[in-house]
Formats: structure tokens, sequence, C-alpha cells
């Protein structure tokens, strides 16, 4: 079996490797590493879970180790590209793991934290810099971070960056950054506008492949449930009940969606967060430590922490609501059968999102399993479905007894009152029926003209 000394890993990275419980690389990792070492531009497609962070981190640690130099003054020699806080924080951890006996400097500027402690950080240059986007052009802008010194550029999760509009960024930073660079391009799916997205960034990529484009974690067992919409939430509980369920992530399609589950699942006795762009840093940052450690069994997200979440042993993904991007779907059930480990992933279907359940189907080419429940959890089928009871008549909705009926209140009720108040009859409505005056005459044509529409009419003499 290949080792990471097979591959030309340096030896004070091994011995953080070692530290860490990492002895063999993944596949990704045998395949990116020597074309990183060697200087060549790379596409990498792969999904999460499989030792992306560490297929570019490694190689990039071992050239700026070995060809030390200082980057000068708010500058950086390697610049990492993350779609998600989230993402760029694990990044920035890994670098700082892996480089731990190296004595690299690791920075990492994101939005909602302090500009100030960021262009502490990066005053004195910086041997790798992990960003977001939006807030790497804010530092560019303001000049307390310069991008001419740049040898390797890397971007992580491109799809991802492309969902999120980040596309007129990513152009601007390419414009920024030297012409001659090595730059890395990881992703986890490649449909043609990455394809595109690709071809202005790279020069004469060697590409890899670990598993096929599109395709799901081989180790989750996925799942779907046809649901009623209403009845989403008592199917999570009813889930959750279930103890070997240790370690959730529900991902719902809004923030406030998400807030909403998070609270009826904490009324419910369940302990959980939830994590969404609404949240502050600190907000977010103490959800995903309480998770982490056990605090909270269950983290309710959005979109967001699909690609920024890495936690050991997260056993089950739940999708409350499917994602209308197919693509999204591989990124969220990735989040468990991590590092080998086999997970769970299942997913509520309502009637308006069997859509959505065709184009994932299409995109992972397999279907998802049907799950059976509790037959009062589902919508019905069209052959479950109970006829509407007819009126006498044999249309329309059945008669009731009037002495029950409720009310009925219309628009026109406080007209017709104040109208009577004046000495007249009530009348129906102008969109309803022709206008009489007191004695019953007709005042408005029913030509079936709009109300402002209609002719006066004068009424004739008796």
């Amino acid at each position: 079996m290949t080792q990471f000394k097979d591959l030309g890993v340096s030896a004070p990275i091994l011995k953080a490797l070692a530290a860490d419980g990492y002895d063999a690389p993944t596949p990704i990792q045998v395949q990116a590493i020597p074309i990183v070492q060697k200087g060549r531009d790379l596409i990498g497609l792969a999904q999460t879970g499989t030792g992306k962070t560490a297929a570019f981190a490694l190689p990039v640690l071992d050239r700026l180790h070995l060809n030390r130099k200082h980057a000068g003054e708010k500058s950086c020699r390697a610049l990492v590209l993350a779609p998600t806080r989230e993402l760029a924080a694990q990044i920035g951890d890994s670098f700082r793991a892996y480089g731990r006996f190296l004595g690299l400097s690791t920075a990492v500027v994101f939005g909602g934290a302090s500009m100030f402690k960021q262009k502490q950080a990066l005053y004195r240059g910086v041997d790798i810099l992990v960003a977001t986007p939006g807030r790497l052009l804010d530092h560019v802008s303001q000049r307390s971070v310069r991008l001419d010194n740049v040898e390797i550029l890397i971007l992580d999760e491109a799809d991802h960056m492309m969902d999120m509009g980040f596309i007129h960024d990513l152009r601007k930073i390419a414009n920024i950054v030297p012409r001659h660079r090595q730059t890395l391009f990881f992703s986890a799916t490649m449909p043609p506008s990455i394809e595109e997205l690709a071809a202005q960034f790279l020069d004469n990529p060697e590409r890899i492949s670990v598993t096929p484009v599109s395709s799901t974690a081989e180790r989750v067992e996925q799942a779907v449930v046809h649901v009623d919409q209403a009845k989403k939430q008592d199917l999570l509980h009813a889930l959750l009940k279930d103890k070997s369920i240790k370690r959730c992530i529900v991902f719902a399609r809004t923030k406030h969606g998400a807030d909403r589950v998070e609270r009826k699942l904490e009324s419910a006795g369940f302990e959980a967060v939830a994590i969404h762009g609404n949240k502050s840093q600190g907000q977010r940052i103490r959800a995903l430590d309480a998770f982490k450690k056990g605090q909270a069994r269950v983290l309710v997200a959005t979109e967001v922490a699909a690609r920024g979440i890495d936690v050991d042993n997260i056993t089950h993904v739940i999708n409350y609501d499917l994602p209308n991007v197919p693509e999204q779907y591989v990124h969220r059930i990735g989040r468990t059968a991590r590092a080998g480990q086999a997970g769970i992933a299942i997913s509520f279907c309502a009637p308006d999102e069997r859509a959505y359940l065709r184009d994932i189907e299409r995109l992972t080419k397999q279907a998802v399993p049907v799950m059976e429940t509790d037959l009062s959890l589902r919508a019905p089928s069209r052959d479950e479905r109970v006829q509407r009871p007819k009126g006498p008549a044999g249309r329309g909705r059945p008669q009731q007894n009037r002495k029950h009926a409720p009310k009925q209140h219309h628009a026109s009720d406080a007209h017709g009152k104040a109208h009577a108040k004046q000495g007249h009859a009530p009348s129906r409505a102008r969109d309803e029926g022709d206008r009489r005056d007191r004695k019953g005459n007709s005042v408005w044509s029913n030509n079936g003209a709009p109300p402002k529409y209609r002719k006066r009419v004068k009424p004739k003499r008796a």
C-alpha cells in the first residue's frame, strides 16, 4: 500500500500526519500530490470527504518549505479561495495542523469578522492566505493586502462558488494575481460553466478524477420519503426518536425555514442548533462548536453549511427540503460517510418537490430508493384521495345547513351597510350583477364589461 513517504512528503509533515493518525493517503492524494510537486496546473474532480484539502495542502506546504523566502509586506505566497466562512476556517486549520513543524505562517480572512484584526494579521505578510472572494476584494480595495507575489492559486469547491454568484469576483482576482503562477482547481461537479471558468484560470492542466462526476458517495445509504409538506416536522420528530441517529445534519432550503425547524425541535425536547447566513459569525461558531462537542445532536443548516462543515461521525443527513439545484444534493449528503465510514441520507419529498427529485436522479444516474413510513405522514396518492362530496345539483360544494353555516363576510358588506343607513336598499357589488335604484330599476347595464366600463342607464318613467 502507498504511504505518504512514498509520495516524497518531507519529514516534518510526515511527523504532523502521524500525530493526527494519518498513515495512508487517499486516492485523490496519491494522484494529486506528485502533479502539484512538479508545479503543473491541476483540475481535481472529487466529492467532499475524499481528502481534497490534504491533496493540495501537503504539496503546497512542501514547496513553500523547500523554497523559503519572505512573502513581502501585506503579501502572500499561496492564496486559497473558498466559498464559505466555515470552509475557509477549516482549510486554515488544516494548513496549520499539517505544517505545525515547518514554521510557516497562515492567515484566514472572511466576512463577518473584524477587518482591523485581519489587517493586523496581513500587515507583515504571510506564507498562506485562505480567503472568501468578497472579503479578499474588500482588503484589496483598502490596500491591506497585495496579490502581486502569489505563486500558487487554489480554488476549492469551484462549483459552489459559481452557485453563490462569485464568478465576477473570481475574474477580478484572476486579473490581479500574477499571470505566471501555478493554479489548482478543485470541484465536485464539472458542468459546462465550470469548464469555461477552469479554462480562464488554468494553463494546460492535468486532470484527475477519483469518482464519477456528479456521483454520490459510495458508502452513503440513500432513501426518500414521500410526505406532505405539512407533515414534514412530524416525520422529522418520529425519525429522531431513533437512537441510532447520533449526530445529524438537517438541511432546509431557506434561513427562516431553518430557524422554524430548530425552534420546533427544541420545543419537542431535541437538542438542536441552527446555522445560516443571517447568523452572526459568533453565533455560527458557537453553534458549530456545540455540534462538534456533542452538546447538540442536530444541526439545522442551509446550503451555506453544505461545503464548510467537516465534523467526524455524522451518522445521518436529512434533507428536510430537497434542493432545487441537483448538484447541491451531492454536496449535502457528502457530509456523512466521510473518511471511509458509512452513513445514511434521508430526503423528504413533498408533492411540489417531485421535479427536484427527478433532476437529482437524472444527475446521479440512479434512482433513490423509497422509504416506507406511516401512511398518515405521507401525501395521499391519487387513488387514496377522498373525493369531495357534491351538492344536490351534482356539482360545486355540498349544501350546508343554513342554521349552522358560518356567516360569510364580503368586502362589499361595509359598503352595503353604509348604503342602507342613507335609506337605500342594500345592493350587490358592481362586479356581481346589475346595480339598481331604490325602486328596483337597473342603474348599471350588465353587458359583461368590468364595473368601471359599464354604462349608466336612466330609469324608465312609470
